[in-house]
């Protein structure tokens, strides 16, 4: 839904042109949420741009405050809502390190295989969604094919589609189900053969170049003082990626390029995430060659749920475990903890205050949706019409459920 106000009149050599507020948004499909935008314009050329937020806040900071640890892997899921597990490592590696424990290596190599099959789901969604923006609806038919798979692979090792709370404190909630392996390198096998139809589809698409390439351009130093991050700032040109120069899990063990390119532009950001996805191929094969048996979670019964789910129809004790980890959790010891991962968005950091009970004395989460959507206000080369601007929004891809927290 689009208002228009108009602001003021002002006299031109060649006439009278009047310059008007735009409300683009909350309810508008180009802005991949309830997200508002006010924008300045005379005619079709944008003279400034405002986010308004808010429209999908549910406090999630301050309902941390009154759930357990284990609780809030819940309302992780809902922040970044197409790549969850990607939100749960990054709330569960803090936890971990204000107990001063590290999850079994088998675990680390689930873990890294779930985030980086998030990662391709969430690439997947707007490597689609930025052309369906331009006009070019073909491609997200397309994509949808391929996430279609991912989603059943999340489902089937976790058994939801899409909130899958499937990441733990100590862990991960189950082993992979018997199948699960075969499955994913069938995936690992397709996929790159369909990104290159992608690429043949779209990528010398001469409207969509003519839309895109030198639109939106981000110059690397204003990327950085604006604080972007993920494939929004490495498009353009600043190589920097958690994975490799903040390594966590066992990001240190696996061998991936970090894709740049140094346009800064529509087209560098898109054409950036596509190569981001054979990395990740790359990286979930060779978890798979590396992982190795053992425990998924750590065994440490005040923190990990009992292992054998069968026991529960049989033991009193198990039973009494389970109950108390779920209805009253486990003590952190006090302190204070911030732990960045790099989210499919960009860098995604949880900072936690402890007061040593079962739950967070204060919770907050650095958001990259949130802080890349502010390069709108900033300097953005070559966006002069209305057109343009969604390309560039499309492009940043923002989730406004992980904006408005």
């Amino acid at each position: 839904m689009t208002n228009v106000t108009v602001l003021q009149e002002s006299k031109q050599e060649n006439g009278i042109s009047q310059e008007v507020l735009l409300n683009l948004g909350p309810q508008h499909p180009s802005t991949h949420g309830v997200l508002r935008l006010i924008l300045q314009l005379d005619g079709e050329i944008v003279k400034r741009t405002e986010p308004f937020i808010g429209y999908l806040h549910r406090g999630t900071e301050k309902l941390c405050e009154h759930f357990t640890y284990t609780q809030i892997f819940p309302l992780t899921d809902r922040l970044d809502y197409v790549c969850p597990p990607s939100n749960n490592l990054g709330f569960a590696m803090a936890v971990e390190r204000l107990l001063g424990i590290e999850a079994p290596e088998r675990s680390q190599y689930i873990r890294v295989i779930m985030t980086e099959l998030a990662r391709i789901s969430g690439h997947l969604l707007i490597v689609g969604a930025l052309p369906m923006d331009l006009g070019a609806m073909t491609v997200l038919l397309y994509v949808m094919r391929e996430r279609e798979m991912v989603m059943d692979l999340m489902e089937m090792i976790s058994g939801a589609r899409m909130h899958t709370s499937y990441i733990r404190i100590g862990g991960v909630r189950e082993d992979l189900p018997e199948g699960a392996v075969e499955r994913i390198r069938e995936f690992c096998d397709i996929l790159p053969k369909r990104l290159f139809d992608y690429e043949r589809l779209v990528a010398k698409n001469r409207m969509f170049l003519q839309r895109t390439k030198d639109v939106g351009v981000i110059a690397p130093k204003d990327a950085i003082d604006m604080g972007l991050s993920g494939p929004n700032l490495r498009a353009s040109g600043v190589d920097w990626d958690i994975r490799r120069d903040c390594p966590y899990e066992i990001y240190d063990r696996v061998e991936f390029n970090v894709i740049t390119r140094e346009t800064g532009d529509c087209y560098g950001r898109w054409i950036c995430r596509i190569d981001e996805m054979r990395e990740s191929v790359r990286i979930i094969e060779q978890c798979l060659e590396q992982m190795p048996d053992g425990l998924f979670q750590v065994d440490m019964p005040t923190i990990a749920f009992p292992v054998d789910k069968d026991q529960l129809a049989c033991s009193m004790e198990t039973h009494i475990h389970h109950f108390e980890l779920s209805a009253y959790g486990f003590k952190v010891p006090k302190g204070e903890v911030y732990t960045a991962i790099e989210a499919p968005k960009g860098e995604l950091g949880y900072y936690i205050i402890s007061d040593g009970s079962e739950k967070p004395f204060r919770v907050k989460v650095r958001a990259p949706s949130f802080v890349n959507l502010q390069i709108l206000e900033g300097k953005i080369g070559n966006m002069k019409y209305l057109a343009d601007l969604i390309a560039v929004l499309g492009s940043l891809d923002p989730v406004i459920a992980e904006v408005d927290k």
